[in-house]
């Protein structure tokens, strides 16, 4: 097992900061503009289809408004100032220099505070917990938004002809089952496709709403500010309910925040500015101004899809198999970010050990997790079969978004007030600032929960259930077995001298860093011997993305007795024999033909020990027996690894 969060507080090792990526995986070598271009096609797939559902939803959702003057300005004026506000000062501005050595995402920022507030206590339990929420909320919305925005997209199918409608679904399925089913082959080759697909995508957002502007460029004024006070003022309930909606605009604007490290932070702040958020707002005020120009009593059809009935009759078709592809696209981004926060989340001791399978010998983030791929796409289904059209399923939307970014404003207010040290006046008028608008648009969907919030809360519940308790699980098993942990040092003068030594090298994977392993001790009384040199070897996963390799501590505890301790970030691939080869220090080199690795398989009872309830105890043995087995996890030779079993009380 790795010693990954098992105590949340230790602290990471400090790592010279030029031995790592500050703005992503191959940030000097690329160039910005082939960065920028790679960020268009995955960083901003979520928020760049937003526009084929959201402004729709205000008009046509669960709270319809009036398609009339005073509304269209103020919900465009809405959807402005949400992005300037939301996406571009809190996360594009602030959040996204609140990097961890390069990566960011709620966990990348949780292990930043851990590492760099040690100490300040005040904060921990509750900071972990909100951060841990915030992962799992992202699981419920890693499966509305593959649905959401596939759907959304195939439906356009219905305005290039009515008679395509009972294909919908059906189409919509076979799209999201074979892009779930091709994430086992890997994303590179499609992956090149992405940016410029999205490119052509986002240039077509920018010349379909420009096209109305032209004809109505009064529309413009609808980003004075004082439309959506107006809005407020005239109709404040009505203004409030409209936030649902109002908020799919944003969705994705955390993706921003959670891939910075595949593209750095200067590649996305430009592509956002000068690119992505200049199209999304032309396409929002073209919807407007096409609205504007109907009259509200016969506007019925346009109403419900604005975004298609922007492109005359001839190129609707191509629109629809564009926004398909974007849909595809955004979908993929979200699948490889559930596959990445799992690794973040096994790797800090959040999850079990599951299956991982590296797609790409080129690039460490292409990974594959089996189990959550497939849990997903049975979920994506069920939710595209139950709900049946997109606007079901963006009651749906939004919640487990915006819970997120709350939790992400605490995050960032711990990162200003304890970690920069701004001034207590600025941070707390801008943290007043993004709690307000947060609070907002959270509370406005929560009256989404009966129309079917209640889906992405109760699987942000499970997950943050099973979260926990396998955090919790490990702590304590640990705690208990290292209770009845013998020292080394009294072991090595008692056993070394007495028991029979056998050539070779043994080593003992264990969590723990001082005492005897449970697998040495058992070893010595079933086979009475020792090998000559005995390694006990601990993985830890630091706090940080990356760890150079040698950055290990060796201590000699002699009598051929080492015990070693290998470092990892929790964005790299644990590979004990490939860390062994590089130790030089230990007695000489490892052959693997001449070494075994004893590792322990533990059995869990419940005992009448307090810490966690009956339930938590047998789901967390039923997580540690359904975990991938630490020979495959830590890529040992399959024959050269000895398992024995102790049973634990917790």
């Amino acid at each position: 097992m790795t010693d990954a969060a098992t105590d949340p507080q230790s602290p990471a090792e400090a790592l010279p900061a030029e031995s790592l990526p500050s703005a992503g995986p191959g940030y000097h070598e690329s160039g910005l503009a082939k960065l920028t271009l790679g960020a268009i096609g995955v960083v901003f797939g979520d928020i760049g289809t937003s526009p084929i559902y959201a402004f729709r939803e205000t008009f046509a959702g669960h709270h319809p408004l009036t398609p009339d003057v005073d509304h269209i300005y103020g919900v465009l004026s809405l959807i402005f100032w949400s992005m300037m506000l939301v996406v571009t000062v809190k996360y594009v501005s602030i959040i996204m220099r609140a990097d961890n050595k390069g990566e960011g995402g709620s966990l990348a920022l949780l292990a930043l505070i851990n590492r760099k507030a040690e100490g300040q206590r005040r904060w921990t339990k509750g900071i972990i917990l909100l951060g841990v929420f915030a992962t799992a909320l992202f699981y419920g919305d890693s499966m509305i938004t593959p649905a959401i925005s596939v759907l959304s997209a195939v439906e356009g199918l219905t305005v290039v002809e009515s008679g395509f409608e009972p294909f919908v679904l059906p189409i919509a399925v076979a799209i999201l089952i074979g892009l779930f089913a091709i994430q086992a082959r890997g994303t590179a080759k499609v992956g090149a496709l992405f940016g410029p697909i999205m490119a052509i995508y986002f240039l077509a957002l920018a010349v379909l709403g420009l096209n109305q502007i032209v004809h109505s460029p009064e529309i413009l004024a609808a980003l004075n500010p004082w439309y959506a006070i107006r809005f407020f003022i005239t109709d404040g309930t009505v203004a409030f309910l409209a936030l649902g909606s109002v908020v799919l605009a944003v969705t994705g604007a955390e993706a921003l925040y959670a891939d910075m490290g595949h593209f750095g932070r200067s590649p996305i702040r430009l592509a956002w500015m000068a690119f992505v958020l200049p199209a999304l707002m032309l396409n929002y005020l073209g919807q407007g101004a096409m609205l504007l120009s109907l009259d509200p009593a016969a506007a019925g059809e346009t109403v419900q899809n604005p975004f298609f009935f922007l492109a005359p009759e001839m190129v609707r078709l191509p629109l629809v198999i564009l926004a398909t592809m974007a849909t595809v696209i955004a979908s993929q981004a979200v699948i490889s970010g559930a596959f990445s926060v799992t690794q973040q989340a096994i790797q800090l001791g959040f999850i079990p050990r599951l299956r991982i399978t590296h797609t790409s010998a080129a690039a460490a983030g292409q990974i594959y997790i089996p189990v959550v791929n497939w849990t997903l796409m049975v979920m994506v289904i069920l939710l595209v079969l139950s709900f049946q059209t997109s606007s079901n399923l963006a009651a749906a939307y939004g919640i487990a978004v915006t819970g997120a970014m709350l939790i992400d404003t605490v995050l960032i207010a711990v990162v200003l007030f304890q970690l920069w040290k701004w001034s207590r006046l600025l941070a707390g008028l801008l943290l007043a600032v993004f709690a307000v608008v947060d609070l907002a648009y959270f509370t406005a969907n929560l009256t989404k929960v009966p129309d079917g919030g209640w889906f992405p809360l109760f699987i942000g519940l499970v997950a943050f259930t099973l979260l926990t308790t396998w955090a919790r699980g490990r702590k304590l098993m640990i705690e208990r077995m290292n209770e009845a942990a013998m020292p080394i040092s009294i072991f090595i003068k008692s056993a070394a001298n007495s028991a029979i030594r056998v050539p070779g090298t043994a080593v003992f994977m264990t969590t723990a860093m001082d005492g005897v392993p449970h697998a040495l001790l058992h070893n010595l009384k079933h086979n009475k011997v020792l090998h000559e040199r005995v390694i006990l070897l601990t993985v830890k996963i630091e706090d940080v993305p990356f760890v150079e390799h040698g950055n290990n501590l060796l201590t000699d505890l002699e009598n051929g007795f080492y015990r070693l301790i290998v470092r990892y970030g929790f964005m790299q691939e644990v590979n004990v024999p490939a860390a062994l080869e590089r130790v030089r220090e230990c007695g000489g080199t490892f052959k693997m033909m001449d070494t075994s690795f004893f590792l322990a398989r533990q059995t869990l009872l419940s005992s009448a020990k307090p810490g966690m309830a009956v339930w938590r105890e047998k789901l967390f043995a039923w997580m540690l027996r359904n975990a991938e087995s630490a020979m495959e996890f830590f890529k040992l030779p399959t024959n050269r690894v000895v398992e024995l079993g102790s049973q634990v009380e917790i």
